[in-house]
């Protein structure tokens, strides 16, 4: 790529992290351009979609999540690992409208994974260590992480300008539910993951 191409690009990438975290995911695509001081056509040269575009400016994230599950992994009580996750996950979307936009259109936290097959087999570990410890409740699986994201989505959405923090409450909340004492049996099943594919489609 040609130095004024990439620079373009790079401009294009600041741009529309700075207007989708403070104003979400549907800003137009024209105004990212201007924000950048470039062409629209040059924005669709570089990113031919809207999810091109977010997947670009989203990459830091998918480290973070990547760097969180690993730690939660790393971390020798596997229930406490397995909350550290959520909670950081949870902190990254408070921090970042657009992140919690993205995270509330059907996007778990395994997908935002730069490898999602390595991140999957990872967030399978993470269930797997806290249930064998008997902490986790046995029928949680995978893809419940997405209930968790979309839940707190709406909280951090309707509490940010009043009480930004108030989606640690919702979360621990959550979590007590999530906990082998307090199981009861569910009244259907999970999603399967091609369910959860399925939900993914053109979310972004």
């Amino acid at each position: 790529m040609r130095r004024d191409a990439q620079l373009n690009r790079e401009k294009l990438i600041e741009a529309a992290r700075t207007l989708f975290a403070e104003r979400g995911l549907n800003v137009a695509l024209e105004e990212v351009a201007r924000r950048a001081g470039v062409s629209i056509g040059t924005l669709y040269n570089r990113f031919p979609s809207r999810e091109q575009l977010c997947v670009a400016v989203f990459a830091d994230r998918a480290e973070a999540v990547d760097r969180a599950v690993e730690q939660a992994l790393a971390t020798p009580d596997a229930w406490t690992g397995f909350v550290q996750f959520l909670e950081r996950i949870c902190l990254l979307q408070a921090a970042d409208r657009g992140f919690n936009d993205l995270a509330a259109r059907g996007l778990p936290p395994v997908a935002l994974s730069k490898d999602p097959q390595s991140g999957y087999e990872n967030m399978v570990r993470l269930i797997a260590r806290a249930q064998r410890e008997g902490a986790l409740r046995e029928d949680f699986t995978p893809p419940d992480l997405a209930f968790v994201t979309w839940s707190i989505t709406r909280t951090i959405e309707a509490t940010a300008a009043v009480k930004p923090d108030l989606w640690r409450r919702h979360l621990a909340l959550l979590c007590d539910g999530l906990r082998a004492e307090a199981a009861h049996p569910l009244p259907v099943p999970s999603l399967g993951q091609e369910e959860l594919a399925d939900l993914m489609q053109g979310k972004c």
